[in-house]
């Protein structure tokens, strides 16, 4: 019996970028498309990385791993054309770098972590787009999910909440201006999602007691925000933007998908 492109799974013989994918949602997309056949390019600036690429390799897929700072455009254009030198096209471009760094009511930030917090989870996402639109465009093809978030409605992370309602303006525009290319944009804005404790914790600072009152003032908001009135899980995240990135999302475009048990953000 012959085996079919779809027995091997969505993202058999794609060429699958995949940002953030050391930890939590990122290394997430990147083993579940492994397990669908997926020839993965995975970015990250912590070394764990390599361990994903192993776990990646071990359920049989052709992995390159970039250690690549994502806030410049210069390790955007690095990571497209070593995935570019390696595969010779882009299939799929997940967005998934970003994620709040200081926990608290706005007036408490300091300039420079407002300008942090906007290099952190808007400028990679953008950076990223730029860097393989050419080469999709010449392709006539690809596939982009970035991850946003219900926080663009949502307290004490003003700064990450404007660089996601930056994210989800940039998902609605560029799907406007390169459908014609056969280029679809999407992203799926992520609810509260239970994940192991990071490696690689954002801010290596331990949090006051201050500090943790304002953090435990998001997590409740955010229970309260969802009609589920619960986290959502790594996987449900993951089986979201998989399904947009795939061909079975193939007329959706311009959508921002809200994964955040019924919150809207």
């Amino acid at each position: 019996m012959s085996t079919t492109v779809a027995d091997r799974g969505r993202f058999a013989d794609k060429v699958v970028v995949v940002t953030g994918a050391a930890q939590g949602i990122g290394r997430g997309v990147a083993l579940a498309a492994a397990r669908e056949g997926a020839r993965l390019v995975l970015a990250d600036r912590a070394r764990i990385l390599e361990e994903v690429g192993a776990e990646a390799q071990g359920l049989g897929a052709l992995v390159t791993l970039v250690n690549v700072d994502l806030e410049t455009y210069a390790g955007a254009r690095t990571l497209v054309d070593t995935a570019l030198g390696e595969f010779g096209r882009i299939d799929v471009l997940v967005n998934n770098v970003g994620g709040t760094i200081w926990a608290k009511p706005f007036q408490e930030y300091e300039e420079a972590q407002i300008e942090a917090e906007i290099r952190r989870s808007l400028f990679p996402t953008l950076w990223c787009c730029r860097a393989v639109l050419p080469s999709m465009i010449e392709q006539r093809s690809g596939s982009i999910v970035n991850v946003s978030s219900v926080a663009t409605r949502g307290i004490h992370r003003i700064p990450y909440s404007a660089a996601k309602g930056g994210v989800n303006a940039l998902t609605a525009s560029l799907a406007f201006e390169h459908a014609q290319d056969g280029i679809r944009v999407n992203a799926v804005a992520t609810g509260g999602t239970e994940a192991p404790p990071r490696i690689v914790p954002r801010n290596p600072n331990p949090l006051s007691d201050k500090e943790q009152v304002w953090y435990q003032g998001i997590v409740d908001q955010t229970i309260a925000s969802s009609p589920m009135h619960r986290y959502g899980t790594i996987d449900e995240q993951v089986r979201a933007i998989l399904f947009l990135a795939s061909d079975e999302a193939s007329y959706i475009t311009g959508t921002v998908l809200p994964v955040g048990g019924g919150d809207q953000g």
